[in-house]
């Protein structure tokens, strides 16, 4: 399998494992993002507006003039024709244009209303026209346009009167009449190559006359980031940090998952593995109080990577399991076998696996648990023991806490002679109720805490 399969197989595993929590993420992720709308990202609507460039323009042209529609000239003829009462730099954040095919430049506007984002789209495609209009020399004074006007009025005025010369002329072959007709068409033809000139002299006019394309439709949605696009993006961001923090636990943990590993911080002997019938969820940490209820309401009770629960064989494997634990107590330790059997306050794996020790061994060795609290590990001090058996599951301990109570067993003047490793394992459905029977016996057979009084 490779690395890609691990990670999707774990990733499944935390959303299967912590759906509980993950969902309560992300309704915690939404509200932020809802909060964050409505505080900080309230809605804005942006509207735009299409100017037509009539003629030929180069690309760097057309680049010229997207720069010219979001100046600070225009911007601020827009906010002083609009009179919000906002500065021409204030609205220089709202406003936008670019160059689309076809020669057209689209001006855009956001504001905090539809109809509000559709004037100020409106007024900067018209005061940008004028400003490029006039910057062109496309002659947006008064002045220059009657001048040109009249210039254009004279001309046509002395082209008539020079048709009038020519059919008042002597229309006879004289060299005279034939010598003035040709003065009058060559003064015509010079007026007429003149003007052309006059107008080849300004090309940009013909690019000044640019047009709004209409008023800019009114915006119907929000512009983005909208209201649910900031609630579902709080939602997924919320849900990615929490997996990315479960994985990121996971990889810097420091529970003890291997016998060997589990043996050397407790710095005793390694008995064995024995194995507790049951469900994952169905030996939770016996916890009271509202945070351990709340835990559990949000399934973070159980370690959410801990392997899957492998078929166990029949009810009598499982008990030859304790029972060739007992032997090797019994090979080791001297008569008469007394031992203290530890389990780990909150293990409730190793609860149930060290009462069943109790119920195989029958009085030989003679085992009394006691469970100790991995905080502040107590140890009840020696009495006729001969040793301390420390049992707890796999992957629930740290090498700090396991050697807590180590030390806590040798300031009671205990002698760990020995490790019992317990895990959950699913039993097979058709097994009957001589289990059950037994777990009731396992349930009587384990004793107090360590306050509690030797056996």
């Amino acid at each position: 399998m490779n690395d890609d399969t691990i990670r999707l197989v774990t990733i499944g595993r935390i959303l299967r494992r912590r759906w509980r929590l993950l969902a309560v993420l992300a309704v915690a992720g939404a509200l932020f993002g809802y909060g964050t709308s409505v505080l900080l990202l309230p809605p804005r609507y942006t509207a735009e507006a299409s100017v037509l460039l009539p003629g030929q323009w180069e690309e760097r042209e057309l680049l010229t003039q997207v720069d010219i529609a979001t100046s600070s000239a225009v911007v601020d003829r827009a906010a002083a024709a609009l009179k919000w009462g906002t500065s021409g730099a204030e609205l220089q954040k709202d406003v936008s244009a670019k160059a689309d095919d076809g020669n057209i430049i689209k001006v855009s506007g956001t504001a905090d209303t539809p109809e509000r984002a559709q004037r100020l789209s409106d007024q900067l495609a018209q005061q940008f026209v004028t400003f490029a209009t006039r910057i062109a020399g496309g002659s947006t004074d008064p002045a220059a346009d009657t001048a040109t006007e009249a210039l254009r009025k004279q001309v046509a005025e002395t082209n008539r009167r020079i048709t009038d010369l020519a059919d008042s002329a002597d229309p006879g072959q004289t060299v005279e009449g034939v010598q003035a007709r040709t003065e009058l068409e060559g003064l015509r033809t010079g007026l007429q190559d003149a003007m052309k000139k006059l107008e080849e002299a300004n090309p940009a006019s013909a690019k000044a006359s640019m047009v709004v394309m209409g008023p800019a439709p009114r915006p119907t949605g929000a512009a983005a980031p909208t209201r649910m696009q900031l609630t579902v993006g709080g939602a997924l961001l919320f849900l990615l940090l929490a997996v990315i923090g479960h994985l990121a636990a996971a990889r810097v943990s420091r529970r003890l998952r291997a016998e060997p590993e589990i043996a050397a911080a407790l710095g005793s002997p390694f008995l064995g593995t024995v194995d507790v019938p049951g469900e994952r969820h169905g030996h939770r940490p016996e916890s009271h109080g509202s945070r351990a209820r709340f835990r559990r309401l949000l399934g973070i009770d159980t370690p959410w990577d801990a392997p899957a629960l492998q078929r166990s064989g029949d009810e009598a494997e499982r008990r030859l399991r304790y029972r060739r634990v007992c032997a090797r107590l019994r090979d080791q330790l001297p008569a008469p076998r007394r031992l203290l059997v530890v389990v780990p306050e909150g293990d409730e794996v190793a609860r149930l696996a060290a009462g069943q020790l109790v119920a195989e061994a029958s009085g030989d060795p003679r085992l009394r648990v006691v469970e100790v609290s991995v905080d502040r590990p107590i140890v009840p001090d020696r009495d006729t023991e001969s040793g301390a058996l420390a049992v707890l599951s796999a992957g629930s301990w740290t090498a700090g806490e396991l050697a807590g109570i180590a030390e806590a067993c040798a300031d009671g003047g205990h002698e760990l002679v020995g490790v019992v490793v317990a895990g959950t394992v699913r039993t097979r459905p058709t097994e009957t109720a001589d289990r059950l029977s037994d777990d009731a016996t396992l349930t009587f057979a384990v004793h107090g805490h360590a306050t509690g009084d030797p056996a």
